[in-house]
């Protein structure tokens, strides 16, 4: 925390050397921070994109639904965070691409806010998720949807940077979601498919 308040970065994840950090997961950045080459692979077009959001959003559904409220409450074992929070935490920082689109601006308190205490149980926040996939359907199908740049807490960066990361993050996210309901012993119908992440710039391990 001392290392994260001197060099002025806002949230967690960040690797640091030295006086150097690259907040967050940012393959490039890592690669540049450390000294090894990192080949980037052809970004997925907004389009595909949208769609392999809409895909996790609907598998976050899927799960949350399949989860009772006491098992809601379930934490990893070195993390704070419930399950619960993470199934909302996936929705809102989908919903974080049209706000932000919307405000002109992405702040990382919207990262850090957490499922409102009416929505306690697993379908409450499945119809936050639909919400949630209903708007960004809507907000997709305008023009000009994912043109010019936006500015977020991470700096500055164009929208689709930001529609791409908010993919991921909400992929690697749903893939989390998924391994408590292994531990739980909870099947679903499907999750996500090894087709639904290729492209996406996103870990190889689901805790990272």
């Amino acid at each position: 925390m001392a290392d994260l308040e001197r060099l002025g970065i806002p949230i967690f994840p960040a690797t640091i050397v030295g006086d150097q950090f690259v907040h967050g997961w940012n393959p490039k950045a890592l690669a540049e921070l450390v000294g090894v080459r990192y080949v980037e692979g052809p970004r997925l077009k907004p389009e595909e994109l949208w769609c392999r959001l809409d895909r996790v959003l609907a598998a976050n559904q899927r799960a949350v639904r399949a989860v009772s409220e006491e098992q809601l409450e379930t934490k990893a074992p070195d993390r704070d965070r419930t399950l619960r929070q993470l199934a909302f935490h996936v929705f809102r920082l989908s919903a974080g691409f049209a706000d932000c689109r919307e405000q002109g601006q992405f702040p990382e308190a919207w990262l850090l806010e957490e499922a409102p205490p009416e929505m306690r149980d697993g379908t409450a926040i499945a119809e936050y998720g639909a919400r949630v996939r209903g708007r960004l359907a809507a907000f997709c199908a305008s023009p000009g949807w994912c043109d010019g740049r936006v500015s977020t807490y991470y700096g500055e960066q164009t929208a689709h940077e930001l529609m791409e990361r908010t993919t991921w993050h909400a992929a690697q996210h749903v893939r989390q979601v998924y391994w408590f309901l292994g531990h739980l012993g909870i099947s679903v119908d499907e999750g996500l498919s090894e087709g639904d992440l290729q492209g996406l710039p996103i870990p190889k391990a689901v805790w990272s």
